[in-house]
């Protein structure tokens, strides 16, 4: 007997305009820190309105126009990080999901939720920033090497959507790598040189991923 796909849903929505915070005697400008949407929101084509990046030279853009964080992850993070204060948004995601992991979902696949249509594009490489969110130096790395980043998403179709919304996902087209194939790339020494052919392959990854892991294909060859 076949095992029934999970349920895929949104369980809320959240976002945050730019604001101030001090982190090591300094003022860091951050969009990090972000707040629930009650009822229906408008997803345009670079964001979830209401919500805005500090700096746009690394993060929003068509590529990143909404974060998915899955709720799945929590509970590790509560067990990791006893100390903080951990509710649906704290790792700058717009959308926590349930039944959506790094390890399943695949680059390219498209997710229809509300009235939107969306497909996933990468996985979240964070910056120093979520140090600050969490005051703690070591949260990048920690982040990174649990393997627990979420993935971003483009906008196909605008529209609105909410927090119990459920999703629809359509598997993406050969060649198949998920978010957690390109996260295990990117920070660990693999070089399999099938799965980076398979990155190159993706034209849903990012011209700059592909370029990334086409280079080291290169690099194997010289």
């Amino acid at each position: 007997m076949a095992t029934p796909d999970p349920v895929m849903k949104v369980l809320s929505v959240t976002v945050g305009r730019p604001r101030s915070v001090e982190w090591r005697g300094e003022m860091v400008h951050t969009a990090i820190h972000k707040a629930p949407v009650v009822g229906r929101v408008t997803v345009t084509r670079l964001n979830v309105d209401g919500d805005q990046q500090a700096d746009l030279s690394v993060h929003g853009g068509p590529d990143k126009a909404v974060y998915v964080y899955p709720n799945e992850h929590y509970p590790l993070w509560r067990q990791e990080l006893p100390d903080a204060k951990l509710e649906w948004g704290s790792f700058g995601e717009n959308l926590t999901t349930e039944g959506l992991l790094e390890s399943t979902v695949r680059i390219g696949d498209r997710l229809r939720i509300g009235t939107t249509e969306l497909v996933v594009t990468q996985p979240r490489m964070p910056c120093y920033k979520l140090g600050v969110r969490f005051r703690r130096a070591d949260m990048v790395k920690r982040f990174l090497r649990s393997g627990r980043t979420g993935f971003y998403l483009a906008v196909v179709k605008e529209g609105t959507l909410g927090a119990g919304d459920t999703i629809t996902r359509e598997p993406a087209a050969e060649p198949v790598i998920t978010v957690a194939d390109v996260v295990t790339l990117y920070t660990a020494d693999v070089e399999s040189r099938e799965l980076l052919e398979r990155a190159v392959k993706t034209v849903a990854l990012p011209r700059g991923w592909r370029d990334h892991f086409q280079q080291r294909l290169w690099d194997a060859d010289s």
